[in-house]
């Protein structure tokens, strides 16, 4: 067997251009969308992932902001940073790229942001929101992984999900996501982590396993069910070379599987600027 792929890019082009559709929109009424972006000290990665979102906004015609802070800068700097992003008019929905170096606190940050600017959906106000099932941005790389299932026809209600992966921005809020009774959700949804021990045992259960630990090839061929949706949701880095956390052989087993390049990462930024363009919609209909 060998699985076919789930490619991000087609996924991510068709946000987009709903995206371009929109900002094309809110511009009749005079109102052009605005991303900001704050980059703590210099990760080559990091910036390289900046830089890309900034290209994409340039694509769909949204105004990007960029604010730079070196690794040597404080904890203060970073917050002056956060609270000008609030206070700026131009700017709809901004980010803190993560992660920040030694010596900074993320979540304080975060929680310094306004909660209907946030671009990334982590601000503790809208993961509350999403916990109630309530309007506001949703984390962009769980809603890339949603989009991907639904734009493969990928059917996901009552079917056996197992999420490995409980981190803050993709295993903990895509797993509330998946469960959420909703279209392209209400899954019955196990959390495993790097504290069960035999994980095989549920993820060989899974309909749709899907990956977010940041451990290189950690999904091996015998911890998957026979054609199954196979996702690798977490990513790390050797050198320049990018490694999901789904080794490369269990194409030979799933049914489903997202490809080492080109999978879940066109898509994050996509819902990135989705998230966007609804923050300025949003504003638009403040404005009247």
């Amino acid at each position: 067997m060998s699985a076919q792929l789930l490619e991000g890019k087609p996924v991510a082009e068709a946000v987009l251009e709903d995206v371009a559709v929109r900002v094309a929109a809110l511009k009749k009424k005079g109102l052009v969308p605005g991303l900001g972006t704050i980059l703590v000290g210099d990760d080559p990665a990091s910036a390289g992932y900046v830089r890309k979102k900034h290209e994409t906004c340039a694509l769909v015609g949204i105004r990007s902001f960029d604010t730079r802070i070196g690794a040597e800068a404080t904890q203060a700097d970073l917050l002056e940073a956060v609270n000008a992003f609030n206070s700026h008019e131009a700017v709809d929905a901004f980010l803190i790229q993560n992660p920040v170096p030694k010596g900074f606190d993320f979540n304080q940050a975060l929680s310094h942001m306004a909660p209907h600017k946030d671009g990334d959906g982590l601000h503790p106000i809208n993961l509350g929101k999403l916990v109630l099932q309530e309007p506001g941005p949703r984390p962009c790389t769980p809603a890339g992984i949603l989009a991907i299932l639904s734009h493969y026809h990928i059917p996901v209600e009552g079917r056996e999900v197992v999420v490995v992966g409980r981190g803050p921005t993709l295993g903990r809020p895509l797993a509330l996501m998946l469960s959420l009774k909703q279209r392209g959700a209400n899954a019955a949804v196990t959390v495993v982590h790097t504290g069960v021990p035999n994980i095989a045992v549920y993820t060989r259960r899974a309909d749709i396993l899907i990956a977010a630990v940041g451990v290189p090839g950690f999904v091996t061929p015998q911890m998957v069910k026979p054609g199954a949706v196979v996702v690798s949701g977490g990513i790390s880095w050797e050198g320049k070379k990018l490694l999901p956390d789904v080794d490369e052989s269990v194409a030979e087993v799933a049914g489903w599987i997202t490809p080492r390049l080109g999978g879940v990462g066109p898509t994050t930024v996509a819902l990135l600027l989705r998230n966007a363009v609804e923050c300025a919609e949003r504003r638009a209909a403040q404005h009247g």
